[in-house]
């Protein structure tokens, strides 16, 4: 009962209860910076951040965030703020910004380091929000807390996605054009994970609205997961279902395997028909009798490769569904049939993770 209480208090933030209800649509601003280049540059924005500063993601995007100070911002909270990203360490503050028109609000603003798996930041996420005039008096040490549990949330959850990207050097220590154009394709997918991550805090404030769910329907969250894939991804002549039993499971369980169902739908339906005018994809997710849960993902495509290991660990979608996959301690298997490829993935999770 406890786990399930703090579960429900990281949805119950702000006061406005919408700081998780979706990264494009919340009034939660955010903000991806990378401290591993020169001047800590902004790689990411989310809409929410567009609205509230006025500035267009195209004119912010390798900029450091000091562009949102101005003449009347507090000198010793923008000291703050450089100690704190110079130590690698968590902050929270209220500090004055301005928009692009010139207005300025206050800006609730925490930030904290996404760290690799060594422990070593590779990216700042910043978690803002305007504070209306009714709020600055309300702003007190409960609310911070509220606020400080969302970015500590997303911090982690995204935390599964970026140490996925790293590779041996650092992400952003690039040499080769090759290098550089890879940095690029990373963070251009970068926001349909994050997409990934809205659904799963969307179903969660869902089942905290609902007083007989202990838990994340993960039927409902992987068939929005896939079907927005397939809007994305889909081709014409290519067939896609989604058989997904109801299931309820923990917040751990329902981000990481969402996470892996995007990866493995999104690259099945990128290479899994190449050459071929029609196909068929099928996602089907059933609860084990002996527990756990199996996800399989089949098509009749060109299938993988005889040779070619899977997931391959030269790729960052391969190398996010391998720390996935740890994590969950599940096992995958490839079945290479005359035509196409079938995915078993099995999770091991217990029947105090899954609900009827």
């Amino acid at each position: 009962m406890e786990r399930v209480a703090q579960r429900r208090r990281l949805t119950s933030v702000l006061e406005d209860s919408q700081a998780l209800a979706g990264f494009s649509r919340l009034n939660v601003s955010m903000v991806i910076s990378n401290p591993l280049s020169q001047d800590n540059p902004i790689v990411y924005v989310n809409d929410a951040f567009e609205r509230t500063t006025g500035y267009q993601r195209s004119s912010v995007i390798g900029r450091n965030c000091r562009f949102l100070q101005g003449p009347d911002t507090d000198p010793d909270t923008v000291r703050q703020l450089r100690s704190a990203i110079e130590a690698r360490e968590d902050i929270s503050v209220d500090i004055l910004n301005y928009r692009a028109n010139g207005e300025p609000f206050i800006n609730r603003l925490l930030m904290a380091p996404i760290l690799d798996g060594s422990g070593q930041p590779i990216y700042f996420l910043g978690i803002q929000k305007e504070l209306r005039d009714d709020e600055q008096d309300q702003a007190g040490a409960a609310a911070r807390l509220n606020l400080d549990a969302v970015c500590s949330r997303v911090s982690q959850d995204l935390g599964l996605i970026v140490n996925s990207l790293v590779q041996s050097g650092g992400l952003f220590n690039a040499q080769s054009e090759r290098d550089r154009q890879q940095v690029l394709r990373t963070l251009e997918v970068l926001p349909r994970r994050l997409e990934c991550l809205q659904f799963v805090y969307e179903e969660m404030k869902l089942a905290d609205t609902q007083s007989d769910r202990d838990g994340i329907d993960l039927g409902s969250l992987l068939s929005r997961i896939s079907h927005t894939i397939a809007h994305n991804e889909g081709r014409p002549g290519v067939r896609f279902v989604s058989l997904v039993e109801p299931l309820e499971v923990n917040l751990e369980t329902a981000v990481r395997v969402a996470l892996m169902t995007f990866e493995l739908v999104s690259n099945a339906f990128q290479h899994g028909f190449d050459g071929l005018d029609q196909g068929y994809l099928e996602l089907r997710v059933n609860r084990l009798a002996a527990g756990g849960l199996r996800m399989t993902i089949a098509d009749d495509g060109v299938g993988i490769p005889g040779k070619t290991g899977f997931p391959s660990a030269n790729s960052v979608g391969g190398r996010l569904v391998t720390t996935l996959l740890d994590g969950l301690d599940a096992t995958l298997n490839v079945v290479r049939g005359a035509a196409g490829t079938v995915i078993l993935v099995d999770v091991p999770v217990g029947f105090t993770d899954i609900k009827d």
